[in-house]
């Protein structure tokens, strides 16, 4: 008697296939200090700042609800919209000359040398500390015994009160910062050269195009993204300039380099005006909100023409 064999079953596996494990918990170890850093340090102020904005609060007593009365004080302050005045003019000298300087220096690494060496030395004077930096500075541009007035005295010109003249004082410090934070700008932006295809510039080459001409045709236009970057983040952080200004000026000489920033820290610090402060405060972060929304928007942050 024959019996038909059936179809024959796949031995089941005795081992059973390992779970895949979720990174989530890992995931939030890494980020959950950060997290908590951020709302501690600045999530939570922020919303107290707020909050004191609408008050009339001077630390020594309760804060008092004042309603708007500290933002109808700051449209008739004359010292506030110089502040906002003297760190606009700071910021377009600073920006300004950091861009094109950077660039220059990111396109010469790029078509020149990559060499680790030369972007180390680019990188020193963003690693030395910003007090540091404006100390220094300030000494060299002294007025009677700076090594720069030195110099110009022995080349037979006139001295110049770098941080005493209001001419000066302001585009003085703008200067110090494009020296010490021009090599790391630059470094992003040669980040951004790396990802530009070389084929371009090859196929532009074989056109008949210069190096000029590529670098308006095909540089910049695809460069155009990191830039975008670039800029929101340094003009944001130019708006916060404070610790070359306390170190060199003070805010002088006659508000010359009385920034906004500074304006806060000594309403807040030194008058004890915190609600006032606070009020200032949070109009600064509305106007660098709608600055860096018009750069993403006018700059297309968001899209690139590499296809």
């Amino acid at each position: 008697m024959s019996a038909t064999a059936g179809p024959a079953r796949p031995e089941r596996s005795s081992r059973r296939r390992p779970r895949r494990r979720s990174d989530l918990w890992p995931a939030l170890v890494f980020v959950g200090p950060a997290t908590v850093g951020f709302l501690v340090f600045y999530v939570w102020p922020a919303i107290r700042g707020t909050y004191y904005s609408f008050t009339d609060f001077s630390v020594l007593s309760p804060p008092q609800w004042v309603g708007l009365d500290n933002y109808r004080e700051l449209l008739q302050d004359e010292l506030v919209w110089n502040a906002f005045k003297v760190t606009a003019l700071y910021v377009v000298i600073n920006i300004g000359a950091q861009t094109l300087l950077s660039l220059g220096l990111a396109v010469l690494m790029h078509r020149l040398t990559r060499s680790m060496a030369v972007r180390g030395a680019l990188l020193l004077p963003y690693l030395v500390a910003n007090v540091v930096v404006a100390l220094a500075w300030f000494w060299m541009l002294d007025y009677q015994i700076g090594i720069v007035n030195v110099g110009l005295d022995w080349l037979g010109l006139d001295r110049v009160a770098f941080f005493g003249d209001s001419a000066w004082a302001i585009p003085t410090v703008a200067m110090i910062n494009v020296w010490r934070h021009m090599g790391y700008t630059a470094l992003l932006i040669f980040a951004g050269l790396q990802t530009i295809p070389p084929h371009l510039y090859e196929a532009a080459a074989l056109d008949g195009s210069g190096e000029v001409r590529s670098f308006f045709r095909i540089t910049l236009p695809l460069l155009r993204p990191v830039l975008a970057m670039v800029l929101i983040i340094t003009v944001t952080g130019s708006f916060q300039i404070f610790d070359t200004i306390a170190v060199t000026t003070a805010g002088g000489p006659i508000n010359a380099t009385r920034v906004i920033y500074f304006y806060i820290y000594e309403l807040a610090f030194a008058r004890f005006e915190f609600g006032y402060a606070s009020a200032i405060s949070v109009v600064l972060f509305l106007v660098l909100a709608a600055v860096a929304f018009a750069q993403i928007k006018l700059l297309r942050a968001g899209e690139s023409d590499l296809s």
